[in-house]
């Protein structure tokens, strides 16, 4: 079910021009209890089932997450990606290894990612320390990726300033020609996986009154515990 909007979040100006009213903007939530008793053995499985569920309500690329990275003087950014990989060891996104957020990542060593599921009123933060996949894991990847997305690739310089579209494209029409003869692309030696190895797994649920359910999986020595925070 999508949330209500209340109706004073907009209003209508002069003819056309829409006005929006942020201050008077409210979604209202109204989820089922979520509890305790309610989570799976492991993170692994609760987040599955999550998905699962955001794949089955048919919500727009339920395997998107915003990764937030910071910089070695601490200023962050957000953008998002594409969950490629769920397993106990962690998350797993691919990449150009020049952009930003792979020069933020080597520097740090840390990121959080979030599922947002907005439709359902749900959201799942992932937070830990990362590390590049190995060779074999990515050229498996490599290898399901549609031809187009495999040129791509090879022909960004991700991140970087480049002088205009047509640059793009030109670049693209290079490397076509260069593959042009190849069936099986190989991956480029600046591209892979990186995975967050999680240290906290949040779920968040939406409630009535903004007193949203929060239930985390924290990582101690002992192993995983569960714990309940305030919204």
């Amino acid at each position: 079910m999508m949330p209500e909007i209340k109706n004073g979040a907009a209003g209508a100006a002069d003819g056309d021009n829409a006005v929006v009213r942020l201050p008077g903007m409210r979604v209202a939530y109204e989820g089922a209890a979520f509890d305790e008793s309610a989570l799976a053995e492991t993170w692994t499985d609760q987040l599955q089932d999550w998905l699962n569920q955001a794949v089955s309500a048919g919500i727009a690329e339920p395997n998107a997450m915003v990764l937030a990275t910071a910089d070695p003087e601490g200023r962050p950014s957000s953008r998002t990606v594409l969950c490629k990989g769920l397993d106990e060891r962690g998350v797993v996104f691919y990449t150009n290894y020049t952009s930003t957020k792979s020069h933020d990542l080597t520097a740090t060593r840390y990121a959080s990612v979030t599922f947002p599921w907005y439709p359902l009123q749900r959201q799942v933060h992932v937070r830990g320390e990362v590390e590049k996949v190995n060779v074999a894991e990515t050229a498996e990847y490599w290898a399901s990726r549609p031809r187009g997305s495999q040129l791509g690739a090879w022909a960004s310089p991700q991140s970087r300033v480049v002088d205009g579209r047509r640059a793009l494209e030109t670049a693209l029409h290079g490397i076509e020609r260069r593959f042009a003869d190849v069936e099986n692309i190989p991956f480029p030696p600046h591209w892979g996986g990186w995975r967050i190895r999680p240290d906290v797994v949040e779920f968040w649920q939406g409630r009535e009154d903004r007193m949203h359910d929060r239930l985390r999986y924290v990582r101690t020595d002992d192993g995983w515990q569960i714990e309940r925070v305030a919204p």
